[in-house]
């Protein structure tokens, strides 16, 4: 249902396998209504429900539907961690436990902590039941016991064990031999599991009915939540027709990354580099690593950029699976100066550099920087960031400055010389007499380069025009030009 929204309202089940003697082992609120359950064949299933849709079982999207549920359960708590798989008539549940701790002050009491659980978990595209008990193994059994998706359940502390006593003894698992022995000896709730002796207990059933008894009054014995060691985002699919062109392809990853981006936005996160791994129908697997510049939530970019990585390097055999996997990273913030002009919005900076980096290389996409060179147009590219308000002293009210704009590339001028120095000049950018001048100041270096050398003379000159412009002579080429002006 989280990959295919479309069959929230149809009657569907998923099976063990092709055919019709293969198991239901998954099956839709439309289809318990007409009468479909686990366990029976694909055949006796579509015999109850003519119109049911069935499907074969994914690992890859129930991997991914855990990984969603958990990153639901971090957006409202530190600690969290999907509880062990179970067997039995439990076997197609997934459950997460999250630390509940201190929620008083972030979401206005438990209440609205169970309340954000279900939405987080509803904006991945989850259904959930949300208990908030005293201990992990009462929570869920408190939301086996909701009847509805999107409902809660709050058990204050000390009233554990009356809600649990009235319960059927299966709501806490047992294995089959002990649930056996359970309904020999009478044994239906857990009120009756709780009258008899412990030492007659163990005695006739095991430490398995101490450890059932145990849960039975509430008690835990399970340590609290660990926080997450890292941050991976994994989402994967298996087409159920291998794609040979890259438009049916595209149109399944597009589903991946908007299913991914949603997990990220819930974790208040964003994608940062993208690994795409493709199966072959025949056999193999291709995985590529998709660059992004800067940390993104932006579908349209981020499905550009797998598109050219594809494009470019168009995958050898008919696709039958893929899968990305990202690691979530922050979101670029900037803090507002008084004193400038408002930049771009990192969200729409990030995207930009994005499609820049991709169209027209990594290397060439950033702001000018002062090259450690001592030819004077040596230039280099640092990663581009917004300009920050700097801490240099304002200097006094009455002081002048001057500012030189360089031109890039000099403009070419006719020089006439007297003693060394320019007397006239004319060019597009000044023309006149030279009335003051300065220099030379002579730069030179490469010299045992035919193509790198160079050596230029540098001039400040006044023209009767009112400029004042930097001159200087190339020895390589033999050529004036006009380096720049003086504001």
């Amino acid at each position: 249902m989280r990959a295919q929204p479309e069959l929230s309202d149809r009657p569907f089940a998923l099976s063990s396998g092709a055919g019709e003697r293969a198991e239901i082992v998954s099956v839709s609120p439309e289809a318990i209504r007409r009468g479909v359950r686990r366990g029976q064949s694909v055949a006796e299933a579509r015999s109850l429900c003519a119109a049911l849709d069935v499907q074969v079982v994914s690992p890859a999207l129930e991997q991914a539907a855990r990984g969603a549920l958990l990153d639901a359960a971090l957006s409202c708590s530190p600690r969290a961690e999907l509880e062990p798989r179970r067997a039995g008539p439990y076997a197609g549940e997934a459950a997460v436990s999250a630390d509940a701790s201190g929620v008083a002050s972030l979401f206005h009491g438990e209440a609205g902590f169970a309340t954000a659980l279900a939405q987080r978990a509803a904006a991945v595209g989850l259904p959930t039941r949300v208990a908030v008990a005293s201990s992990r193994g009462v929570a869920r059994v408190a939301a086996r016991r909701l009847e509805a998706d999107g409902e809660t359940c709050l058990l204050a502390a000390g009233a554990e064990s009356a809600f649990l006593a009235s319960l059927p003894v299966d709501v806490l698992d047992p294995d089959d031999a002990l649930a056996e022995r359970l309904t020999r000896f009478g044994i239906h709730t857990l009120r009756d599991l709780l009258r008899l002796p412990l030492d007659s207990l163990a005695a006739r059933l095991g430490p398995a009915a101490l450890s059932l008894a145990a849960q039975a009054r509430g008690e835990c014995d399970l340590p609290p939540p660990a926080a997450p060691a890292e941050t991976r985002f994994v989402e994967s699919i298996d087409l159920e027709y291998p794609a040979e062109r890259l438009e049916p392809l595209l149109f399944a990853l597009q589903g991946l990354l908007s299913r991914l981006l949603a997990r990220l936005e819930v974790r208040h996160l964003a994608c940062d580099e993208l690994t795409l791994a493709l199966d072959f129908a025949g056999g193999g697997r291709d995985v590529r690593r998709i660059g992004v510049s800067a940390p993104t939530r932006e579908l349209r970019v981020l499905v550009r950029l797998a598109a050219q990585s594809l494009e470019s390097q168009p995958p050898r055999a008919a696709v039958c699976g893929a899968g990305l996997e990202t690691r979530g990273a922050p979101l670029r913030r900037d803090q507002l100066d008084l004193f400038r002009p408002p930049g771009p919005a990192p969200g729409a900076l990030a995207p930009a550099l994005a499609e820049l980096a991709s169209l027209c290389g990594a290397s060439r996409v950033g702001a000018p920087a002062l090259a450690d060179h001592h030819h004077p147009d040596a230039l280099a590219i640092r990663p581009f960031a917004p300009a920050t308000c700097d801490a240099t002293p304002a200097t006094d009210a009455g002081a002048f400055r001057l500012a030189l704009r360089r031109l890039r590339p000099p403009a070419l001028a006719e020089v006439q010389l007297r003693s060394g120095h320019p007397s006239r000049i004319r060019s597009a950018v000044c023309s006149g007499r030279v009335l003051r001048c300065a220099g030379p100041w002579r730069t030179t270096g490469g010299w045992w380069s035919r193509e790198g050398r160079f050596a230029f003379d540098h001039f400040d000159a006044q023209i009767e025009d009112g400029t004042v412009a930097r001159l200087r002579y190339d020895h390589v080429a033999r050529t004036w030009q006009v380096d720049g002006v003086y504001d």
